[in-house]
């Protein structure tokens, strides 16, 4: 079954927390907490992003993660692909102090299409 031609794309954006967060001084974490949540409302405010859900693994992940299990994961209907390269590219552009958010996080995303309900779950 494929999907209408203008349907959105469904995007996993998989987000990590590299090393240099974890080499910061104890207490200055919180200035990338705020580039982060930052980074989260332009995100849900770019036209074009509708969020659908997200989930994050802090708690049961400690250290960096690099790539898989990525530390959080936003789920998204994205309108198209250079939506989906504008919403990365906020890693780029969010500022923590002197340095983009990209220093201390990266973000990858996947790119798909919705599968079909079952009709139970209907």
């Amino acid at each position: 079954m494929s999907a209408p031609a203008d349907a959105p794309l469904r995007v996993l954006f998989c987000i990590g927390v590299n090393q240099n967060f974890f080499d910061l001084p104890t207490g200055q974490g919180k200035t990338v907490w705020d580039g982060f949540t930052s980074m989260l409302t332009q995100l849900y405010d770019l036209p074009g992003v509708t969020v659908l859900g997200t989930v994050d693994d802090d708690q049961q992940m400690v250290g960096p993660s690099e790539s898989w299990p990525w530390t959080c994961y936003v789920l998204a209907d994205v309108v198209d692909q250079p939506t989906v390269a504008a919403a990365c590219n906020l890693f780029r552009t969010v500022q923590v102090g002197e340095h983009g958010l990209w220093r201390y996080m990266k973000i990858e995303a996947r790119l798909g299409r919705p599968l079909p309900e079952p009709e139970a779950a209907r």
